[in-house]
């Protein structure tokens, strides 16, 4: 009989400098998944962590066989640390859930009700989001509802990656290889039957988060630049304007010349501001199609999607 059969329930928990609460957070983890069956595994992916992450996992796996650990050559991004892990997952029902202790890991047995009632998708949403400043819960509600508008597809608000899917959409998902990943966006694209388990997010309580504001705009162009041709269009429209604008000056130079009473010489300040108006405009335009070209470059190199120097699973180095 395969693993995947034996296996009723994976847990996938990315990990990066966690040291503190780990001890906590395996503690929570087993109990919530022992709370829903006895057939399940743990599976924490060390992504690349300079602190004693790596060795508290370690000997916690060496104690207890539900848990497993693979861990990184080094940092490849969070998003790619889950994808690892649910690569490696053998379960019916794989759960992601991030390694800080804000998602409660008890709300996984809701979750799991949920998944037995039929549906695909169980997503763990925020009505709250304790502890984070004004300015990231605005960029954040902000940035879901932007992504909405420019998706053809239904894009779920206020919420991460603190989920449960089925076994049919992980191998779906598996085949989706890009290298700028946006696990949220690839999941909502494939259209499976959903539904949301609502729940309070705590603050974290050790460390600093791992997702600054240069990260999280980094996810959000992925997210945008993935399912999404608007920035090219919005490109497209910049140009346009320009070329108006540069027609209306034309027109406006042609009347003076023709009509003025007063000789209107051409100033410094409208040329400068001409110039670099324009100039930006381009800059711009370049770099969303630079973006793009980004991506293209990073799909067609084929290269890894990440490195494991050690794990506890199979000896499987590389995912190709």
């Amino acid at each position: 009989m395969s693993a995947a059969i034996e296996i009723e329930l994976s847990i996938v928990v990315p990990v990066f400098n966690e040291e503190l609460i780990i001890e906590e957070l395996i503690q929570r983890l087993s109990a919530a998944a022992r709370s829903i069956t006895q057939r399940y595994e743990i599976i924490f992916v060390n992504d690349g962590s300079r602190d004693r992450s790596l060795a508290r996992l370690h000997a916690a796996c060496a104690l207890d066989p539900h848990l497993h650990y693979i861990s990184f050559s080094r940092n490849f991004g969070h998003q790619i640390a889950i994808m690892a892990g649910m690569d490696h997952a053998s379960g019916k029902a794989i759960v992601t859930i991030d390694g800080d202790l804000q998602d409660p890991p008890e709300l996984i047995k809701e979750m799991f009700e949920e998944y037995q009632k039929g549906f695909k998708v169980v997503y763990a949403k925020r009505t709250k989001r304790k502890g984070e400043s004004f300015f990231k819960l605005f960029t954040a509600k902000m940035f879901y509802r932007l992504m909405a508008k420019l998706v053809s597809f239904e894009i779920p608000l206020d919420v991460g990656d603190y989920r449960l899917i089925s076994r049919d959409v992980l191998e779906y998902l598996k085949q989706m290889k890009e290298y700028d990943k946006y696990i949220r966006g690839q999941i909502a694209w494939l259209g499976f039957k959903s539904t949301y388990v609502m729940f309070e997010r705590d603050e974290r309580r050790f460390g600093k988060t791992n997702y600054p504001f240069r990260k999280m705009l980094r996810l959000a162009f992925n997210g945008i630049t993935a399912f999404s041709d608007s920035p090219l269009k919005l490109a497209t429209g910049f140009g346009f304007i320009v070329c108006a604008i540069s027609f209306i000056i034309l027109l406006y130079a042609i009347y003076v010349f023709i009509f003025a009473h007063e000789r209107v010489l051409p100033g410094w300040a409208s040329t400068i501001v001409s110039i670099t108006f324009i100039g930006g405009v381009q800059l711009l335009c370049l770099g969303m199609i630079g973006e793009y070209i980004s991506r293209i470059i990073n799909n067609v190199r084929d290269r890894p999607l990440y490195v494991i120097d050690q794990t506890s699973l199979q000896d499987d180095r590389t995912r190709q």
